[in-house]
Formats: C-alpha cells, structure tokens, sequence
C-alpha cells in the first residue's frame, strides 16, 4: 500500500514539473511569435516607405534631405537585429516618416493625389498594426517574466532554458510623443 502511494505522489511530482516545464516552453514561443509579428508589421512598414517617397518625391524635388533621412532610417531599420535596436531604429524611421509627411503638406496637389492618399492609409493601417504588436509582445513578455521569476516556475526555468525577456521599449523620449499631422 505504501509502495502505491508512493508511486502516486512521485507520478504527481512529475505530472507538476512537466506542466511547469511545458508552460514556460509555451510562454517562450508565445514571447517570440509575438516579436515575428513585430518585424513583420515593420518590414510590411518599411515595403511602404520607398512608394511613399517616390510619390512625394514626385511633387517636392528640393526636398532632398528629407527624403535621404526617410531611407537612411529605413535602411538601419531592416538590419536591426535585437530589441534595443529595433526600438531604436524604428523610432528614428518613425521620426523621419513625421518629417516627410510634413513636407507633404506643402503639396496641395500631392494631399490630394489618390496614390498618395492611398499609401497615407495604407501607412497609417500599418502603424496601427505595429503598435498593436508591441502591445501584444510586450503583453505576453510580462507573462514570461512573471513566471521565469515566480516560484515555482522559476525553479523550472533553468531546465527549460528559459530566461526573462526584455520589453519592447522607445529609449528616445521624442519618440514617445504623438506626431502632429495636419493635413
């Protein structure tokens, strides 16, 4: 009888540290699905950029600086690799796209030329997009941490070579302000 009871509780022993085990596994790929989504959201953004440019550019060709900002910023943002990075670039591509939509607004002519106003909401669709998926990494980031550094999940968290992840965050306070568009 001992022997049963023994084996039970040693069965439910290992029934917990494999439900651990698994949730933070789950929670791992759930953190890094959710930063695809992140760097899909910010290529379908930066595949937008150059037809943006071009149409703006259409209209305003002294406006070269701004332009050369736009895909400088671009650029660095397709090679960023980690999260500090990304959150750096995009914040900058974020920048240069207010300093292009505003030379946009010089242009009567190019506010209201259907190409640009369709790259313009797709654009803006795409920014939502992107927000939506910082919120949702960031979201299921906290999960992650919460349990790499709870117990008894954290106990865990070693053996499923698991680690607490960083947030997606804008360093630039800058970046942080809403932009102001008028058109």
């Amino acid at each position: 009888m001992t022997t049963i009871i023994v084996i039970a509780v040693l069965a439910l022993i290992a029934l917990f540290i494999v439900a651990q085990y698994n949730r933070l596994v789950r929670l791992n790929i759930t953190v890094d699905e959710a930063w695809a989504q992140i760097e899909v959201q910010l290529k379908r953004r930066a595949d937008l950029i150059p037809n943006l440019v071009e149409t703006v550019k259409g209209y305003a060709k002294h406006e070269q600086g701004t332009f050369d900002a736009v895909v400088a910023a671009r650029a660095k943002a397709t090679s960023a690799n980690t999260i500090n990075e990304v959150a750096a670039a995009d914040g900058a591509v974020t920048n240069a796209l207010r300093g292009l939509l505003a030379v946009a607004e010089a242009y009567p002519d190019l506010k209201a030329s259907a190409n640009f106003l369709s790259l313009q909401e797709e654009l803006s669709t795409t920014e939502n997009k992107v927000s939506f998926a910082r919120q949702f990494y960031n979201d299921n980031v906290r999960s992650l941490n919460q349990a790499v550094k709870t117990i008894p999940t954290s106990f865990f968290a070693g053996i499923a070579k698991v680690s607490a992840r960083a947030f997606y965050e804008i360093e630039n306070a800058a970046d942080r302000n809403v932009p102001n568009v008028k058109f």
